[in-house]
């Protein structure tokens, strides 16, 4: 089903962007690092390492045989110091794998380019590669590669557009990896038979796209890839919002892109697949944004999965007020968290640390029916009267208002002239029917 006529509704938010222009710097490796075993959607890995091994860089340390989920390796060479749990940030209990490093950053002997020859050797080596979607969703990309109308899956869109405020970590990817991401786009395009290839970027960034526009044109590529400028609005970036503004077709809540013929992924996972085919390193880093009015030098960094979050802000100069919140990703869609002990995972792409201001929640007031809500939802939801409904605890009108569409991209709420929590009430309502049915 197509959608004419018009763009879905947006929002125009602050956009923050003070570390688009700092190049990318590399953390150094931390005396420890904290490595979750739950670092995707699906089931948790199993540790394959225990207290006292050796374990190097790349060596893969967690695994399982279920079907939804991708392997976990290490990021540092050292040596396993603990097995233990530590409570997630959506409230439950992850394993995690504590390793004392020993500063040489030993690479494991498993390590090699894999040898690619066909569309199910491309899959396979996506998840020996331990790749998930690094945009915040964290699904396997060997899954998502691997659908079952591949045949009917004719184009492949690469989000690029980083909507969220402050970060900037995607931005610089475009400009210092492109060769990388077009690595990527090539290997998919070949092993899974894709005809069309866009890559989605927001005009606020046109240094990025005359950087892809250039290695596209270098490589001969010019009718192969094509970079589509997009406004410069939030959630410009959300895998719905995303595909109909490139194909003008709609995707439904609950529907997946490659059920309308399309392939969506993150900038960042398609300059990994091209980096992985040549270096055969699987996932052990992330480029991220670390920022805020409470951090002493805000940056783009790379740094190793699992190190914790105090010790990438020491990487940052520290702290230079005592930090009131801390968001994993962005403000719009990022989760607080209550202790900068926790570890970087797979598909964070930011940390946001904030103090004053930046940190206060306003205080609520009454709804004044102004409808500005409505208006900026991207899929035409009503927020108010899905909040109403919650609070009634009536199923069958949250059912009638579609309240599981709700992608909580926080729109309604920034929009809300009375400050309610809009979309952490629609979150909370998705629950109570989850919980309903459950029964």
């Amino acid at each position: 089903m197509e959608k004419k006529g018009r763009s879905l509704n947006s929002i125009r938010v602050s956009h923050e962007k003070h570390t688009a222009g700092c190049a990318t710097e590399k953390m150094a490796v931390p005396e420890t690092v904290c490595i979750s075993m739950a670092q995707h959607i699906g089931a948790p890995c199993k540790p394959l390492v225990a207290k006292g091994d050796h374990v190097k860089v790349g060596q893969k340390i967690g695994d399982t045989e279920a079907f939804v989920s991708a392997p976990i390796h290490s990021s540092v060479s050292g040596t396993v110091k603990e097995i233990s749990s530590m409570r997630s940030m959506a409230g439950g209990e992850d394993q995690v794998i504590i390793i004392e490093t020993d500063g040489k950053q030993e690479v494991s002997e498993d390590i090699a380019p894999p040898v690619i020859e066909s569309q199910k050797d491309f899959v396979a080596a996506l998840r020996a590669s331990g790749l998930v979607g690094l945009g915040g969703a964290a699904f396997p990309t060997h899954i998502k590669f691997n659908p079952k109308n591949l045949d009917e899956v004719d184009t492949l869109i690469v989000n690029g557009a980083e909507c969220e405020p402050f970060i900037t970590s995607d931005h610089r990817l475009m400009l210092e990896d492109t060769e990388f991401i077009i690595k990527g786009i090539e290997a998919t395009v070949k092993y899974l038979d894709i005809k069309n290839v866009y890559i989605g970027v927001e005009e606020n960034k046109p240094d990025a796209i005359s950087r892809l526009r250039e290695v596209i044109e270098k490589k001969g590529l010019s009718g192969t890839i094509e970079v589509k400028t997009l406004k410069a609005r939030y959630p410009q970036g959300a895998e719905r919002v995303m595909v109909h503004e490139i194909t003008g077709k709609t995707l439904n809540a609950g529907v997946l892109p490659a059920e309308l013929g399309v392939l969506l992924s993150n900038i960042t996972s398609i300059a990994f697949i091209g980096q992985y085919l040549e270096t055969g390193r699987p996932l052990t880093t992330k480029r991220i944004t670390v920022d805020g009015n409470a951090i002493a030098e805000p940056k783009n960094i790379i740094v190793p999965i699992g190190a914790r979050i105090a010790d990438v802000a020491a990487a940052c100069g520290g702290y230079k007020a005592e930090p009131r919140k801390i968001l994993m990703g962005g403000p719009m869609m990022g989760r607080a968290v209550y202790s900068d002990e926790f570890p970087i995972v797979k598909n964070n792409n930011a940390i946001l640390i904030f103090d004053g201001p930046q940190a206060l929640i306003p205080e609520e007031t009454g709804c004044i029916k102004c409808g500005m809500c409505l208006r900026a939802c991207p899929f035409d939801l009503m927020p108010v009267s899905m909040v109403e409904a919650y609070e009634r605890k009536d199923v069958d009108r949250l059912k009638r208002l579609k309240v599981t569409e709700c992608m909580e991209c926080g729109s309604c709420s920034y929009i809300c002239p009375a400050r309610r929590p809009l979309s952490f009430t629609h979150k909370m309502a998705k629950g109570f029917l989850k919980e309903v049915a459950g029964k």
